[in-house]
């Protein structure tokens, strides 16, 4: 009887034992990563009473079985579902992450003890750290392999990964080193024919991460397909040209693009229409002439002494008339005299007086207006004999005669004057028209501005005008140049790509030397670009960085803006610069017996004996082509609470069994004792 009651509380204990593990797992049932255990149990030791005796041959008894007495029940093994992944919660935190497989993060408190967790709920310390949330653990991992830039990872002693460094925060910046030309430039262009040119700009860095934007202009010169590229100035991000930044006379003190050369073609060019050509004794004697408008022979006079509406001629009476066949020069005095109408409209809008139909006195028509000493004057049909007032209410010097004013306004008179010829005009007038000398270059429309690197060498000249013209274009720059027949690149200054040469220092207008090593050399492919017609319009332009990849390209100072973990666990930081940075990798543990590991608390784990030890360095967890991370979720507990309810019911029955065989155990040992009564 003592024996069953003993056995009765070896089965409450294990009982219990196992109602322990059912309630732990039940308390975890929300817990992050939490792996449910299990309880098994085993019949304890045995009293034999009786030893087995095996049959006897020679009497032919028959053997007999050992007589024992069971002493109950002890719990046999707690096992753990450590290899039962949980189910997935998400969280939208990037730095939570769920291990797909049978690995374990690898954390430490203090950078020597590892200990092992599937809580894959991370977050970023004050100081950078990847850590545990929970406890404040370092997770590790392994760092960039200085000897590839950090390009690739060293995977080495795992060690704490400290992301957001205060280096890694910031992306340094780079000059720019490459550069490409792409696009049309029309052969129509209208602007590659001005001296300005057509104009093409470059954004650029320096080596500290300052933006500056290189102007190119793009000439077209007198050979087809050719044009002339050459460096108008640089600015920096203010749009400040940096000849005014540095105090330097011109930008070639800054940088240079090509070299200073010249170009020559010869043709045969035919004079504008309208020009006439003399012959004269020598080449310098040979006269160019062409009919011009009074208003553009008196065009400084004519401005502020004619009369807008009407259309002056030479006057046929008084002193220094000009006849058929007078030559003049700048400086000679001609009258001229017009008789016009001026209606109301331009007698108020460029006269300033105001006309008046009728006013409340009953008269009108007249014409008002205020002279400087602050009198009124009103001029009406009556006024028209007294020439002189209308010529002082019109500013007029001169004569002004055969004035009359209709009732509406419309005012009619003669005006002459003296007007002046103006300097550098020189000429004929003949047939009632004024023809003035133009220079050879205007006579053939060459381009004479003083910017336009172009002089013009007239080889011969023919009796109608024709000439053979070598035009000398000199250039700084580049000489661009398109297969006519394709209309595709051919070269630029014989090659495919031309360098933007920075200088190393710049020298100031008071001798102050300044050093340019923040700038880089800026190589240029041209080879992209084509000369095929596009209606006029080009869409040549520039663009740094190789063509594709973007090598070369330059930066700004990058900020970080983002962090991602990927599915091996490596880690990428994002800048606002457009670079990413490699800042480490999410080592891994794998055990030969994951279900060995020891149960630290806080979701950690520790190796032990039957586990297999932890190597110090890890693994990738993609390595076995079948593990990975997930961010921005968790691994749940692993907790089935159906048969976690079940086992408890069962656990209540069997400890509720075992507790009737005390209470049967008891009520016998009574009845023993009341035997003596």
């Amino acid at each position: 009887m003592m024996r069953s009651m003993y056995s009765g509380v070896a089965g409450l204990k294990t009982h219990q034992t196992k109602m322990d593990v059912i309630g732990n797992n039940i308390a975890n049932v929300n817990t992050t990563s939490y792996k449910s255990q299990s309880i098994n149990f085993s019949d304890l030791m045995y009293q034999t009473t009786s030893r087995a005796s095996g049959p006897n041959a020679t009497t032919g008894r028959a053997g007999v079985n050992a007589k024992q007495i069971g002493l109950g029940v002890q719990s046999a093994a707690i096992s753990t579902s450590i290899t039962s992944a949980g189910a997935t919660q998400t969280t939208g935190n990037p730095f939570d992450i769920k291990i797909n497989g049978e690995a374990f993060f690898v954390v430490s408190g203090d950078g020597k003890s590892n200990y092992f967790t599937r809580d894959g709920s991370f977050y970023v310390d004050a100081a950078g750290n990847l850590a545990m949330s929970s406890t404040g653990y370092n997770v590790m991992g392994w760092l960039p392999d200085p000897s590839t830039e950090g390009t690739t990872i060293k995977k080495d002693s795992v060690q704490a990964l400290r992301v957001l460094s205060a280096a890694n925060m910031t992306y340094p910046p780079e000059s720019t080193t490459e550069a490409y030309v792409e696009g049309i430039l029309d052969k129509l262009e209208p602007d590659a024919a001005t001296s300005a040119g057509k104009t093409m700009n470059l954004s650029f860095f320096d080596a500290l991460g300052y933006s500056y934007t290189a102007r190119f202009s793009i000439h077209e010169t007198e050979t087809k397909g050719q044009y002339t590229v050459q460096l108008d100035d640089i600015l920096n991000a203010d749009g400040d040209s940096l000849v005014d930044v540095y105090e330097v006379n011109s930008i070639s003190e800054i940088a240079k693009f090509g070299e200073t050369g010249t170009s020559e073609v010869t043709e045969l060019v035919s004079m504008l229409d309208g020009v006439t050509y003399t012959r004269g004794a020598t080449r310098a004697d040979d006269i160019y002439s062409k009919k011009a408008a009074v208003a553009n022979v008196f065009s400084t006079d004519y401005a502020t002494k004619a009369i807008k509406g009407l259309e002056y001629k030479p006057a046929t009476t008084g002193s220094n008339v000009i006849a058929d066949g007078d030559s003049f020069s700048g400086g000679d005095t001609v009258p001229l005299t017009a008789t016009g109408t001026i209606t109301r409209a331009d007698m108020e809008k460029y006269n300033g007086l105001m006309f008046v139909k009728r006013d409340a006195a009953g008269n009108g028509p007249y014409y008002h207006y205020t002279k400087a000493d602050g009198s009124n004057v009103d001029l009406d049909a009556a006024s028209t004999a007294d020439p002189d007032k209308w010529k002082e209410a019109l500013g007029l010097t001169g004569t002004l005669s055969n004035v009359s004013m209709d009732a509406d306004g419309n005012v009619t008179f003669t005006h002459t004057d003296d007007f002046n010829v103006d300097a550098g005009k020189e000429g004929v007038y003949k047939d009632s028209s004024f023809t003035i000398n133009i220079t050879r270059e205007e006579a053939y429309g060459l381009d004479t501005s003083a910017n336009n690197g172009k002089t013009y060498n007239f080889d011969d000249v023919a009796e109608d005008g024709q000439a053979r013209i070598t035009t000398t274009t000199t250039y700084s720059g580049n000489i661009l140049e398109f297969d006519t027949d394709s209309g595709k690149f051919k070269s630029i200054n014989n090659a495919n790509a031309v360098t933007l040469d920075f200088n190393e220092s710049a020298t100031d207008k008071g001798g102050k030397v300044t050093s340019l090593a923040n700038f880089s050399d800026i190589n240029i492919d041209w080879s992209n670009t084509t000369w095929f017609a596009n209606g006029g319009s080009s869409t040549i332009t520039a663009q740094s960085g190789t063509e594709g990849a973007g090598i070369g390209a330059g930066r700004k100072l990058g900020q970080m803006s983002g962090v991602s973990i990927q599915q091996d666990g490596t880690i990428y930081a994002t800048y606002d610069n457009g670079m990413t940075r490699l800042l480490g990798q999410i080592a891994v543990a794998k055990f030969a017996n994951a279900a060995g590991l020891e149960k630290a608390g806080d979701n950690l784990y520790a190796a032990t004996l039957n586990s297999g030890e932890f190597d110090g360095v890890g693994v990738d967890i993609t390595a076995d082509g079948v593990g990975s991370m997930s961010t921005g979720c968790l691994e749940m507990s692993n907790v089935d609470l159906s048969a976690e309810f079940t086992e408890m019911i069962t656990t209540q029955r069997g400890f509720q069994a075992n507790s009737r065989i005390i209470t049967v155990s008891d009520t016998l040992l009574e009845e023993l004792v009341n035997l003596k009564r």
